[in-house]
Parts: structure tokens; sequence; C-alpha cells
């Protein structure tokens, strides 16, 4: 989302690359391997790795006061108790306040401190980070911030597409070393997956061609430095004119966005893709009935493409119910999400899984500056946690019977099938 709703990625000026820490205490790495990817699923150790995480964008912002910092732990605190596995944040704040990256290619090292912290603390909850480089929207710079700053510096650019095209000056951030753990980002497993940019789009474009190219460009570079973490873009999931019938897929108004989620996700650097869903915005005045059945299609949708045409696995990396619809209550978005853990549930069990998913939005308390309307406060919220434990619970069951090995694939998935079918809703 973008945050007044969201936040995006932008490379017309450069890409930032960064990574993670390595606290000796973590329950994450008490094994210290890195997330890979064999097939359509996702392995870790001798298991495949399928898990329930969360977005909280705004980690790096708030540790970059350090009388803050004490809510990162704590949610990460309340999320590891939870069962969740997995948190995608932003590495990223492009100009104005407690800024990452003053101007190109010039870094705040008080900031780089804070996602330092975020990193360490992360790796001490036994939490895998995805990092987002860039924002598509104006919040924490984006792609506005990275044209003002071409202009500034005499470039001729048209509009915040020119992103796209114009040369990029790229960071050697991945190369850093965190201050609390003294490890360079590139070799932190703690680290699952960097990510592109959140939800890129181009106007400019609307076949893709130019995304397509840039995501080329930008992903053999990221691989050049790190061969070590995987590599998604950050797509929402619009289809485009490589599959013009998959375009009915689409909600209504969102064929002409500029990404083409096959033939991006196509591209042999990106390791797995990723789908954000917002019913209630994208098809809003509807009733509840009409956008959980489009959200279950989105989803189905995604995931036979991504098993039988992609050949990689998928991620729900963004998902979530507002507070701030017509008639909300707090039991409206827990069954909400459960129906959505359900239908990834069903898919598991009809093999074709969804490898993960991450709720939009946790978060701490006296945070409302932050919240767009989504934010759950799991030590508020006993129900809602209560859903997104019960799923995380599942997933890591699900994750230890898959075993990988010679006998142990076939067995280990049986036993998992049976597993979810004999569970009742939660």
């Amino acid at each position: 989302m973008s945050v007044s709703h969201r936040a995006g990625y932008v490379v017309g000026v450069l890409i930032t690359l960064l990574a993670i820490s390595h606290d000796c205490q973590a329950r994450v790495h008490s094994h210290g391997r890195f997330v890979r990817i064999k097939g359509t699923r996702f392995v870790l150790h001798r298991s495949y790795f399928v898990f329930s995480g969360f977005n909280s964008y705004w980690m790096m912002h708030v540790a970059a006061d350090p009388s803050e910092r004490y809510k990162v732990s704590k949610t990460f605190r309340e999320a590891a108790a939870a069962g969740l596995s997995v948190c995608r944040t932003w590495a990223f704040s492009d100009g104005g306040d407690r800024a990452l990256q003053i101007s190109p290619g010039v870094y705040d090292e008080r900031i780089f401190q804070a996602l330092d912290f975020v990193i360490s603390k992360a790796r001490r909850h036994g939490i895998r980070l995805i990092l987002s480089f860039v924002n598509n929207y104006k919040d924490f710079g984006g792609r506005p911030q990275y044209v003002k700053w071409a202009r500034n510096a005499g470039v001729n650019v048209n509009g915040e597409d020119d992103f796209y095209t114009n040369p990029a000056v790229k960071s050697k951030v991945i190369t850093r070393k965190n201050t609390i753990t003294r490890i360079a980002y590139k070799d932190d497993p703690t680290i699952m997956a960097w990510e592109l940019m959140n939800e890129p789009r181009c106007q400019a474009d609307y076949p893709g061609r130019m995304i397509n190219g840039w995501v080329q460009e930008m992903a053999s570079f990221v691989k050049a430095l790190d061969k070590k973490h995987l590599l998604e873009i950050g797509m929402e999931g619009f289809y485009g004119d490589s599959m013009p019938k998959k375009k009915v897929n689409n909600p209504a108004g969102y064929n002409q966005v500029g990404t083409d989620f096959i033939t991006n996700n196509l591209i042999k650097e990106i390791d797995f893709a990723t789908i954000h869903a917002y019913p209630d915005i994208w098809l809003s005045g509807q009733n509840d009935s009409a956008q959980m059945a489009f959200m279950k299609r989105w989803m189905h949708s995604h995931s036979i493409d991504s098993n039988k045409i992609l050949k990689n696995p998928l991620v729900l990396a963004e998902f979530g119910k507002s507070n701030k619809d017509s008639g909300h209550s707090l039991g409206e978005r827990d069954q909400y999400l459960r129906k959505v853990y359900e239908s990834m549930n069903k898919f598991e069990r009809t093999g074709e899984g969804i490898g993960g998913s991450l709720v939009w939005l946790l978060m701490a308390e006296e945070m409302d500056s932050y919240g767009d309307g989504y934010g759950i406060i799991l030590s508020q919220h006993d129900s809602t946690k209560g859903v997104i434990s019960g799923q995380s619970h599942k997933m890591t069951t699900l994750s230890r019977m898959l075993l990988r090995g010679k006998h142990g694939i076939k067995v280990g998935f049986l036993k998992a099938l049976r597993h979810l079918n004999s569970c009742s809703p939660f």
C-alpha cells in the first residue's frame, strides 16, 4: 500500500541494497542458513518453508529515534509469540524527514544504524526480513524524489516514469556491515529476500515493456553483488498484454498500470512472485461476499500461474481489511482474515499452494501517525491475534512435515495434507 497508504521504490538515480544483522542469540539463525527455493517451494535447512508473516513498513523510520526503539522490539516480540516468521519492511527513506539517503548516493549514518537495529532485533526474535529498496509512491521519497533530484542536477526528465529509463547511480550499500552484529548485509541470512520496489507502476508504457527492462537491469545488478539472497520485484499482480485473456482477473480499472505479472516474473534473476490484494479498495462499493469471491479468484489464478507458468513460489505479500470501511467491525476483519487463510490452506491441499502470506499492517501502541486503517496491534486485538496465530502454527507444522530427501518429500507431504484436512477452522 501507499503509506499514506503504502510505499515503493525508484531507480532513476539509485538502488539501495541493504542487508541485515547477526545476533548470536537469534532464534532465527540457530541454523544460520539462507532461505532457498526448490521448484515452487521455499526451502530452509532440510524442510520446505511455508510461512505466515506481516508487514511493518515503519520500523527503520521509528528506530531512528532511540527513545522509540522499544516499539520495534515489542512488535517483533509479539509477532514471534504469535508464530509469525517473516517481516516485510522498508529499507529506504529518500529525502525528507529521517532520510536514509539524504541526496543521491549520500547516506545518513544515524538512519543506517536504525536499520542495523531493526535487523538485529529481527534476528534475536527469529524473524526473517524482506527488505524493499525504493518506493513507487511519494511516501518516504519514492520516484518523485528521484525525479526531483534528477531535475536539480540538470537532467531533462518529463515525468516520474523517466525514472525507469534514466541512468542509475547504483549504491554499494549491500557491502555495509551492521554496526551491531558486524556482519555484512549481503552475508546475513536474517534477510530472506530483497525487493526491488514497492508496487511498481508506469503510465508511460501500459504493456509493461519499460518496467520489464528496468527489472532486468536492476535484477542483474543485485545478483551480481549478492547471490546468496532471494530477489522479488514487489508487484501487486496485475496481468498485462502478454496473456490478454488473463486480464479478466484484474479488478476493474487496473488493466493499464504498466506491469505484467507473467512477463515481469519470468526474468530469470527473479526468484519468486508476489501479489497484493485490497478488494475493499479495488471493489469499493461492493459487498463483503463479492469482495471475498474476488479475493479467492485472485489468489487461485496467481497460484496456478506461479506453479505452471513461472514455476516459482508465490507470496501473498500484502492483504488486510481497513477499519475505515463503512460498518467495519473487528469481527468482520477477523472473519475476512480467517477466510483468506482457509483459502490458502485449500490451495495447499490441491497442490497449488501459496508459499507464504504477509498481513498488512502490524503496529505498536501510540503510532497513530503511521496508521492507514489497516493497523493491527496484537497486544490489543486478542481475537485477531488468535486468527493470525492459528494460521502461523499451521504453517509451522506444515513446514516441519514437508521434509526434503529421497523418501521424506512424499511421506511428509501426505502427512501434511492429512494434517491440513483434519484441522478445523480457527
